[in-house]
């Protein structure tokens, strides 16, 4: 483990004035992404050129910039890919790459990058002795989920390699799902959060037994004066502040707080003005979630607000004129950025108002036809340019002006790919249902169990043999040595086929195992350098993501180093969370506005929410055979008797194409 004496405060930068905000704070470090492969896609983000300025500034500091290229790399994006990578490396030479797909950590080397590579929380490394993993393919840092608590953080931090580092969220946004474990956007129409655009169906309006909330929208991060207890957690590289779609006075108040929280833990003053910090930061109400495991809360909270800002006041129809007025609740200034009503509500919109209103003022407004919103509408303050702050990014905007931009060379990069798989002859696909429950009495053949810590007594070990042992696709620390204890009485009764539903899984296998692993569609693996890299550390196939659209499904197996399988019927879920509204009861039916409708289910400590139509890719099972899949795979979920089934076909992007 590496003795660290104090954690970096690691900023975000979805634009040049926030990465500034960032430095004149006293950030240590700065990620932002580029315009292209950035999971961040709605954020301005940078071209290469006035990213390279900036990091120069940065360097000159003594500060870091790291990039993330956090995204699901598609088949045909390989080279592309490669070539931003290069373009990285000669104008802008970050001491850093955010990575999701685990194929990116091979392009980045063969396009010339020899810094750090940190693996992504997209990439869900969830259980510790999935850190060897990740070291074996170059990641000498580790994002872990907001989910954790203090002791599984301290944990994952433990089974660190040498020479390797974890890195924690302390501060922002909460998605409901676990990061890289939800598809909720993508399903409902090809936005990936995979690929940096998902459009937050979970922060909308559904209904449940009769009532109406935001019943998957979280609460903000904040760790604040907890915190502290991260300081003797050795092998822990950073703290890190969500938040690269916020400005600039979120990101110089949020990282000037936990500025302070680092460096003067103990002096009451310290913390008094860092919770006054986050106060006027402009995000959402905080919670630490389970960071404490002893008092965890949960994050939903639909009876209070969930959307991003310090509540302004409330609209009300002008008695004249048509027109709508503000009673401001908090002291306004001329330029301030206001939000009207939620993301998902007519009259959403966003406003900067032209001069400042006191305390308890009031502040006219006028909309377009068609975008007036109704009479009382909530109004959020979101983002502000306060004079004292608009003073500092003018004289950081002066000493960014005098660094000149690095030259631009032409770029080419072509990227060796894995020698592609070739059977030894045509077989017909094999055909795998996997069961939560199996009627043994059925299954006569090879099917697929889901191996549960809560059925574990069910499972059928007298037939271990013909099983194909399918592990769930997150495994939480608290929980490893328990799973790992079911791999091994398996593997004793002669198991032999697994599926692993997250690539560091292949820590809970002996490195001498003879056990054939898969990786399963969980894992998210989409384009050859990853398969290569499930290949480098022992899998023997692949079950693909299946987000890809139909023609990225059918060129893979034809690029692929391993064989291929393709999940072409049955449940595939919106999302896995590990908590879930108190109002919410499993396997009861929840509608969207747009009559989407969805239910959730818990398995361990994982609770799977189900769209209530099926993918169905039948209709092209020739065109899969011909292509060369050699497993086809159908996920067997009960659908509850209080869950109407929709008739449609479930294609997923296959026609729709995946962004």
């Amino acid at each position: 483990m590496i003795p660290l004496s104090k954690p970096e405060i690691l900023a975000p930068a979805g634009d040049p004035s926030s990465f500034l905000a960032a430095l004149a704070a006293g950030a240590d470090a700065v990620y932002c992404g580029l315009k292209h492969f950035s999971a961040r896609m709605l954020a301005r983000n940078f071209s290469v050129g006035e990213l390279g300025r900036l990091a120069d500034l940065a360097r000159q500091k003594g500060r870091r910039t790291y990039v993330a290229v956090n995204v699901l790399v598609k088949p045909d994006e390989i080279d592309k890919a490669g070539r931003m990578v290069k373009r990285l490396v000669d104008q802008v030479s970050p001491e850093g790459l955010i990575l999701q797909d685990p194929g990116m950590a091979a392009i980045a080397r063969q396009a010339g990058y020899t810094g750090e590579l940190h693996l992504s929380t997209l990439a869900n490394m969830s259980q510790p002795s999935g850190m060897a993993t990740a070291a074996a393919l170059g990641f000498t840092r580790v994002v872990v989920p907001r989910e954790l608590s203090v002791d599984e953080i301290r944990a994952m931090a433990d089974a660190a390699n040498p020479g390797q580092t974890i890195e924690v969220f302390v501060h922002g946004a909460l998605c409901h799902n676990v990061s890289g474990r939800c598809w909720w956007s993508s399903f409902f129409g090809g936005k990936s959060g995979l690929r940096g655009r998902c459009v937050q169906p979970c922060r909308r309006m559904y209904e449940h037994r009769g009532q109406q909330g935001r019943l998957f929208s979280c609460l903000d991060l904040s760790l604040d004066v907890l915190a502290k207890t991260l300081l003797s957690i050795p092998s822990l590289a950073a703290w890190k502040i969500e938040g690269r779609k916020k400005g600039p006075h979120y990101v110089f108040h949020t990282v000037a707080a936990y500025k302070l929280l680092r460096d003067e833990p103990d002096d009451p003053a310290s913390k008094k003005a860092a919770l006054d910090y986050l106060e006027q930061a402009l995000g959402r109400p905080g919670t630490n979630y389970g960071f404490l495991p002893q008092r965890p809360k949960n994050p939903v909270d639909h009876s209070g607000r969930t959307g991003s800002g310090l509540a302004a006041g409330k609209l009300s129809r002008s008695e004249q004129g048509g027109g709508f007025h503000l009673s401001a609740r908090i002291p306004l200034m001329a330029g301030d950025l206001l939000r009207v009503g939620f993301e998902d509500e007519a009259g959403h919109q966003i406003i900067r108002i032209s001069r400042a209103v006191p305390k308890g003022g009031r502040y006219s407004l006028r909309f377009e036809p068609g975008q007036r919103p109704e009479s009382g509408s909530p109004v959020f303050l979101i983002d502000r340019r306060a004079p004292a702050l608009a003073r500092i990014l003018e004289n950081m905007e002066a000493e960014l002006a005098v660094i000149p931009e690095r030259e631009a060379a032409p770029v080419e990069v072509n990227i060796k790919l894995p020698k592609p798989y070739r059977p030894a002859r045509r077989v017909a696909p094999a055909a795998v249902s996997v069961w939560r429950h199996p009627d043994l009495s059925k299954e006569k053949g090879v099917f697929g169990v889901w191996v549960s810590l809560s059925r574990a007594h069910n499972l059928p070990l007298g037939r271990a043999k013909s099983v194909w042992w399918w592990l769930p696709p997150v495994i939480w620390p608290n929980e490893e040595s328990e799973f790992a204890g079911l791999v091994e009485l398996l593997l004793s009764r002669g198991a032999g086929r697994f599926v692993l539903n997250a690539p560091w899984q292949r820590g809970l296998f002996p490195a001498d195992s003879k056990a054939v692993l898969w990786a399963g569609p969980f894992c998210n693996i989409a384009n050859p350098m990853a398969l290569a890299a499930l290949k480098s550390l022992g899998f023997s196939g692949a079950v693909i993501s299946p987000e890809l659209s139909g023609a990225d499904v059918l060129a893979l197996p034809g690029q692929s180093p391993l064989p291929l399988g393709l999940v072409v019927d049955g449940a595939w879920p919106l999302g896995i969370s590990r908590t879930i509204s108190p109002e919410i009861r499993t396997c009861m039916p929840l509608a969207s506005p747009k009559g989407e409708v969805c239910w959730a289910v818990r398995y361990d400590q994982n609770y799977f929410i189900y769209p209530n139509w099926r993918v169905d890719l039948f209709d092209h099972r020739d065109e899969l055979i011909r292509a060369g899949f050699e497993l086809f795979v159908s996920l067997r979920e009960p659908l509850p008797r209080e869950v109407p089934a929709r008739e449609r076909q479930g294609l997923f992007n296959w026609d729709a194409g995946l962004l």
